[in-house]
């Protein structure tokens, strides 16, 4: 089975474009102003308004308050929230009560011991996205194409719901596909040209890998 492809960090209608157009079925809105991948509300709807109903819309989420998380899912027009910071099971249940979407929560894998906090979530998220550890000192989550050890998650036999992410590319992708048969892959870096610069090319040929995979 073909996994589930999201394009995150769309910032542009030719990104967006581009994933729609090489049948993605995500596209990811970060909500998350260090990242170089933010937008605001403004822009948010914007995409939600080009996009309409041929793609499905997440919006990523840090450590966010209920204000801006309702402000984005009312101008992404999101259709499920991507939590990407420290949250809690108990916080992850609340935005799920709160806002009444499906909820994915990012777990963040250096070691086994990371894979194994994911069980916290199995009850309360839709979703497990599995992404690599950035550094201590790093600015961000995500988003810097960086990749774990992917046989990590060979143990691993939690909810049917969840993703792989984290150094995914054109290259590497078929790989991750065979190794670990995530359900949803998902990529932002690795379909750019500089930081928070989508490739129209790189994401043809990234959801290209994905099908023939």
């Amino acid at each position: 089975m073909t996994p589930a492809i999201k394009i995150c960090g769309i910032s542009t209608v030719e990104a967006l474009d581009a994933a729609i157009d090489a049948r993605a079925d995500y596209v990811g809105f970060v909500f998350f102003p260090p990242s170089p991948r933010h937008i605001d509300g403004h822009a948010a709807s914007a995409l939600a308004m080009q996009a309409g109903e041929r793609i499905g819309r997440v919006g990523l989420f840090v450590d966010a308050d209920d204000g801006l998380i309702a402000k984005s899912v009312k101008a992404g027009r999101l259709d499920a929230l991507q939590l990407h910071g420290g949250e809690t099971p108990q916080r992850v249940s609340q935005v799920k009560a709160r806002f009444g979407l499906p909820v994915w929560k990012a777990i963040s894998v250096a070691t086994t011991k990371d894979v194994e906090k994911a069980n916290a979530y199995d009850d309360v998220a839709d979703l497990l996205l599995f992404d690599a550890k950035t550094p201590e000192d790093a600015a961000l989550p995500g988003g810097m194409g960086l990749r774990f050890d992917w046989s990590l998650l060979d143990g691993w036999r939690g909810r049917p719901g969840w993703g792989l992410a984290g150094g995914l590319t054109p290259q590497t992708v078929a790989g991750a596909i065979q190794q670990s048969k995530p359900p949803l892959v998902d990529t932002s870096s690795g379909v750019e040209s500089a930081p928070g610069v989508k490739d129209p090319a790189l994401i043809r040929a990234f959801c290209e890998a994905v099908r023939n995979a």
